[in-house]
């Protein structure tokens, strides 16, 4: 089986993101021993080419397959530079174990890239993307008109209300962000809605500030990121972009998406007990 087909079936059975690091530990060995294989192919047809001494090669070979000095030159360092020389030896084995990491990440990052590149054909429902700081399979979004009338006819759907949306947006935008700022923006206390976003996993506690009070700070989460497909939050709309969705929706009808009322919410103060639809688009392996 190859390479190839070991990772897209891995990113299928994650229940996780799985990280280049992850996949770097998996499958390190098998890069390398690929790599001395077309090595080795590249060498003899290079001997063949140049027609070269069978005893040079020889010499060759033994050279690249050890990288340590021989046994008698070891013997004879029974010196004060010895020392030295171990330290030297064990930096030179760290940097040549740092090269074959980025060697092994840059294989597979190439590989991946092929995968994600033949995901994206049009005849294929589904994709491979970055979501919090690893990969893993995602519906397209052309596709999610059909998968949301899947979903809705298997479970009811989870809710946000309004104020959670609201509080859940200026976390978003704002962190690191306390309670006291977050009530400020919204003009009414958002203690209780913090704790539902929290049992939620959607934010979490990130420290407290210093200044007097010494206030809990809060900021979004991975779960955050999955929720809403994010690869991080760069990949959150700017304000612009969202008072563009938001004129859209609003010309195309009374229909609420996700996205615009997380984050429309900003703008959006009050209590509102109005709930809303929370569709995780798109839908991941």
């Amino acid at each position: 089986m190859s390479l190839k087909a070991k990772l897209e079936a891995v990113i299928y059975a994650a229940e996780e993101p799985i990280t280049l690091g992850q996949m770097a530990d998996l499958f390190a060995f098998e890069v390398l021993a690929q790599k001395a294989e077309r090595e080795a192919a590249q060498a003899l047809e290079a001997a063949q080419t140049q027609e070269a001494a069978p005893a040079l090669d020889l010499g060759n070979e033994s050279a690249s397959l050890s990288t340590e000095p021989p046994a008698s030159q070891i013997a004879a360092t029974e010196d004060p530079e010895q020392t030295a020389s171990e330290e030297s030896l064990a930096k030179a084995r760290e940097q040549q174990k740092r090269r074959e990491d980025r060697l092994v990440r840059e294989a597979l990052r190439d590989i991946l890239e092929e995968l994600m590149e033949e995901y994206q054909a049009e005849h294929r429902g589904i994709e491979i993307r970055e979501v919090a700081g690893g990969y893993r399979f995602a519906t397209k979004p052309e596709c999610h008109d059909a998968v949301r009338q899947f979903v809705k006819s298997l479970k009811p759907a989870l809710k946000l209300s309004m104020p959670a949306l609201e509080t859940l947006a200026v976390v978003a935008y704002r962190q690191p962000v306390t309670a006291p700022e977050v009530a400020e923006i919204r003009g009414v206390d958002s203690a209780g809605v913090l704790g539902s976003l929290i049992s939620r996993k959607l934010i979490a506690t990130a420290g407290r500030k210093q200044v007097v009070g010494r206030p809990m700070l809060y900021k979004t989460t991975k779960e955050f990121l999955l929720r809403f497909g994010l690869k991080d939050l760069s990949e959150l709309p700017s304000m612009e972009e969202f008072e563009k969705m938001a004129a859209e929706e609003l010309s195309d009808g009374p229909e609420i998406t996700e996205e615009p009322e997380l984050f429309a919410a900003v703008d959006a103060p009050g209590e509102d007990t109005e709930t809303v639809e929370e569709t995780a688009e798109p839908v991941e392996n």
